[in-house]
């Protein structure tokens, strides 16, 4: 599970991650939620995301159909339990990009896995990177904003934490863990923390 405020880099990171996978064979995939927000440019259905109603996502909610769900900037999002245990039985490991709630929620049921935040180089960078996306309004800019501060006060929940200020050796770290890769640990733990204290201060 991994989990990072909107901006940090996560889903490039994800992404590098699952090229090293694929070059050195190891069975990994990122699980595809369902959300009831609109497509992206160059989004595709069941490719990207399982594109939903709202009523069709309460309906599933409602039937137990999804092992986390959560409410994200307006719009919603869910894993299917089922999609995730067909792949899990079928010996493909999992990425579940997901936002804290979600993460609190799985982190009650009894199952096996690794929690990884990811940390931004600084609130400046964090803010330059939502703002220079283009496609946000003013208000939707400031949600995500507020939104971030309060995601990075669970970052100390996660089993590990990833600060991205080096987009390689991140992506590194990042695929070192989830490949259970005993070279990494995480030496600079307390100095992780003292930086994210500086992040909630800032």
């Amino acid at each position: 599970m991994i989990s990072a405020p909107s901006g940090t880099g996560k889903s490039t990171l994800i992404n590098s991650v699952l090229a090293m996978a694929d070059q050195t064979s190891l069975p990994l995939e990122l699980s595809i939620s369902s959300t009831t927000r609109e497509p992206r440019q160059g989004e595709s259905d069941q490719d990207h995301y399982f594109f939903i109603s709202l009523e069709e996502f309460h309906k599933l909610r409602e039937q137990d159909f999804f092992l986390e769900y959560a409410e994200v900037h307006g719009n919603y999002y869910g894993t299917s339990f089922e999609f995730v245990r067909s792949k899990l039985e079928s010996g493909v490991n999992l990425i579940l990009e997901i936002d804290v709630q979600g993460f609190r929620q799985i982190n009650d049921l009894d199952l096996s896995y690794k929690s990884i935040f990811i940390l931004p180089p600084s609130m400046q960078a964090l803010e330059d990177r939502i703002k220079n996306r283009g496609d946000e309004d003013a208000t939707a800019i400031e949600l995500r904003l507020k939104n971030a501060k309060e995601e990075l006060t669970f970052a100390s929940e996660y089993q590990h934490i990833i600060k991205n200020d080096s987009f390689e050796l991140a992506a590194k770290q990042l695929y070192a863990i989830i490949a259970q890769d005993d070279a990494y640990q995480d030496k600079n733990h307390e100095e992780l923390q003292q930086f994210l204290a500086q992040l909630l201060s800032s």
